[in-house]
């Protein structure tokens, strides 16, 4: 069973930074790839940034310039750094590991940018 656990959400202002976090049980190379996703009240679930096993990235256009997704290996550890943030982006954040089709979903993280 995939298990996979989102920390570092919280309360920033806006132009601040965070760096989420996602710990994976198991190798987070073994699946196909790993995502962060978002969903803000009343909108649906957006991807943000995913990066796939051999290591390419892919971002939003919302995002491009501000966020960067990177992971540690040893660790099982996918990151989200997230920089210039906007009171747009403020949202429930997933952490997403696809591998053949499945889908896993970690419990989401609260990130609120104050303006």
């Amino acid at each position: 069973q995939v298990q996979l656990v989102e920390s570092g959400g919280g309360l920033v202002q806006a132009g601040g930074s965070l760096r989420l976090s996602c710990a994976a049980s198991g190798s987070i190379i073994s699946y196909n790839a790993m995502a962060w996703y978002r969903q803000a009240p009343g909108k649906q679930r957006e991807l943000v940034a995913g990066i796939r096993r051999g290591g390419q990235t892919n971002y939003a256009d919302s995002v491009k310039g501000r966020f960067t997704i990177s992971r540690d290996i040893a660790k099982n550890t996918v990151y989200l750094h997230m920089n210039s943030l906007k009171p747009e982006d403020t949202a429930v954040y997933y952490c997403n590991a696809e591998d053949w089709g499945l889908d896993y979903w970690g419990q989401g993280t609260q990130v609120t940018v104050s303006s």
